[in-house]
């Protein structure tokens, strides 16, 4: 299943707007004749009019998404499916029952796959649903296309729907109706944190959980040193000789730098009505590998 919620990313100030949310980490927008709110935001090191960050890095998406695999090897290594693992068995899908659940920013469906296969194997639970969203309409197709060689595909358990992390359609997305929401290495590149915070909280039941698998900041000296060699001179060259694509790789890592540390994460997310832990490790956080990448979650109350 995969339907299309179309959505304006912003409301702009004159009418003659034509938008189209397809969703992930970014979203397409084509703007005639609407004034620019002059608010800017980071893209990667560069500081962009907020306008232009969606379909800036709806580009970058484009260009990576039949090689999205690829792209998150080369950022880690090839971690990032232990990392996946590790998220999705934190949050021990199946182990309350069947469930609703909700992907965001998840358009290759990676760890909706992770998340039904978990239920499945721990708990023989064939009913838990995973609804998968994505402002990119090639991410959504990478997804449907590995769903379609699994026992998923075409059952109630997985659909897939384009939207905008930062304004879900309140006819399709209602207000507490999920019981997880699950957001991996996606909202460092949405341009308004805050704002995908409050849709987040807005979907979900009371007493669910908001989860998120980010990359974020190295603690230790030594290791933060050598990542941040292999970052910024083995990465883009990876994407240049990997996939002819040197500037799609080179924001990748700048993005994953300007994301906020783990406490100043953690205090966005109490700021949108969640609770969590400590501001330490194994608190509101938990690090993988030295906080190359670290899992963030939340209750709401």
């Amino acid at each position: 299943m995969f339907s299309r919620a179309l959505r304006c990313p912003r409301r702009a100030p004159k009418p003659s707007r034509f938008s189209v949310s397809i969703c992930s980490n970014h979203t397409r927008s084509f703007t005639e004749n609407s004034q620019s709110s002059g608010r800017t935001t980071s893209f990667g090191f560069k500081t962009v009019p907020e306008e232009e960050k969606e379909s800036l890095v709806k580009g970058v998406f484009d260009s990576v998404a039949s090689k999205y695999d690829l792209m998150n090897d080369a950022t880690s290594l090839g971690v990032h499916r232990l990392w996946k693992d590790t998220f999705v068995d934190s949050l021990k899908p199946g182990r309350k029952g069947p469930m609703r659940y909700i992907d965001v920013a998840g358009g290759t469906g990676d760890i909706a796959l992770r998340i039904l296969d978990y239920a499945r194997e721990n708990y023989a639970d064939r009913e838990t649903s995973v609804e998968v969203v994505d402002i990119n309409a090639q991410m959504l197709s990478e997804g449907v296309r590995r769903f379609k060689k699994t026992m998923y595909h075409y059952t109630p358990q997985i659909s897939f729907h384009e939207g905008n992390a930062q304004e879900l359609s309140p006819s399709q997305f209602k207000d507490d109706t999920y019981d997880l929401y699950t957001i991996a290495f996606g909202i460092r590149n949405c341009t308004s944190i805050p704002a995908v915070l409050k849709e987040a909280y807005r979907v979900l039941k009371p007493g669910a959980t908001f989860a998120c698998l980010e990359f974020s900041k190295v603690n230790n000296p030594l290791l933060s040193l050598v990542y941040d060699q292999y970052s910024f001179s083995v990465i883009p060259l990876l994407g240049t000789i990997l996939a002819g694509d040197r500037d799609s790789y080179q924001y990748l890592v700048e993005s994953i730098r300007k994301f906020p540390s783990q406490p100043e994460f953690a205090q966005m997310i109490r700021d949108a009505g969640f609770t969590t832990g400590g501001d330490h490790d194994g608190g509101a956080w938990t690090d993988l590998w030295g906080g190359i990448a670290s899992i963030h979650t939340g209750v709401k109350v």
